[in-house]
């Protein structure tokens, strides 16, 4: 594939599955945004409406290209999906449910450039309401210390400083996520472990590792729908959820700690799946 592509020029990945209420509304304003020469959309065995919105905007677009999977390989899978279908400097990943304004990806892509360093940068969500959400800005995961003090899990949130226009911080949602392809290059791009949640936290991690900065633009507010996708499968969601936090800590942390503890946060994480999957059953009567 030959490239005329601009030097600063963004590719946004969109990754879907049952996306139709969403989708629609995702694509028209990445369509408009500012900076945006691909739009990838990889989409995992949808089976509603979303790859006859996707035709549709492809039609209209030449930008817009679409993979569609035959069956439901992950979130992480997509992401190198469209990705590597791609050849744009940055790359900004973008959930099917967040609406970007014309400037943010521009105005994300500004914020790293200027930097100076590379940089893995996240947005300001907040829900329909306004209300923020606490998963744009997140501390690492101590599973040890949640062992300890089980409350520690509902406290990963970092408090929003609003004094700082690039708060630095452990992890930045992956709702949206701007970084330049060169640095997705060179960590590997998105660990294909993992099928939905905590990969936003594995690359997070790895980006930091490699020495870039990590961090919230908090002068960028993006409204996010939240799990628009996911909301007529919570079983498998929640499954994928826990599965994903055990392989974090068996990538980052399980070979600093001795048997029992390993075994306490096997149990930990797995009985409080039992947990959830008790009140979804429940909740279902």
């Amino acid at each position: 594939m030959t490239s005329s592509v601009e030097p600063a020029g963004i590719a946004a990945v969109v990754v879907t599955h049952e996306s139709a209420s969403s989708i629609d509304d995702c694509l028209m304003r990445l369509r408009v945004a500012h900076g945006v020469h691909e739009i990838r959309v990889v989409d995992n065995a949808s089976t509603d409406d979303t790859m006859e919105i996707v035709q549709r905007h492809a039609l209209q677009d030449a930008r817009v290209r679409f993979i569609a999977n035959p069956d439901n390989p992950g979130f992480a899978v997509g992401c190198n999906q469209g990705a590597r279908d791609t050849l744009a400097p940055w790359l900004a990943f973008v959930n099917p449910d967040l609406m970007v304004e014309a400037d943010t990806l521009a105005r994300l892509r500004s914020h790293a450039h200027d930097a100076g360093r590379d940089m893995l940068l996240g947005v300001d969500l907040v829900d329909e309401e306004g209300v923020r959400d606490a998963a744009a800005r997140r501390r690492d995961p101590v599973f040890a210390e949640m062992l300890r003090a089980p409350g520690a899990a509902s406290r990963l949130g970092v408090q929003v400083d609003d004094g700082q226009a690039l708060q630095p911080v452990d992890v930045v949602s992956g709702a949206l996520m701007l970084m330049p392809r060169a640095l997705f290059d060179g960590i590997g791009g998105f660990d294909e472990g993992y099928r939905l949640h905590a990969e936003d936290m594995d690359l997070c991690r790895r980006a930091r590792d490699a020495g870039a900065v990590v961090a919230v633009a908090n002068d960028i507010r993006v409204l996010h729908l939240r799990g628009v996708s996911s909301r007529a499968r919570p079983v498998f969601v929640e499954w994928h959820k826990h599965r994903g936090l055990w392989r974090y800590f068996r990538t980052f942390e399980a070979s600093q700690r001795g048997p029992f503890t390993r075994m306490g946060v096997f149990a930990a994480i797995w009985l409080h799946f039992g947990a959830v999957l008790a009140r979804i059953i429940l909740r279902r009567r």
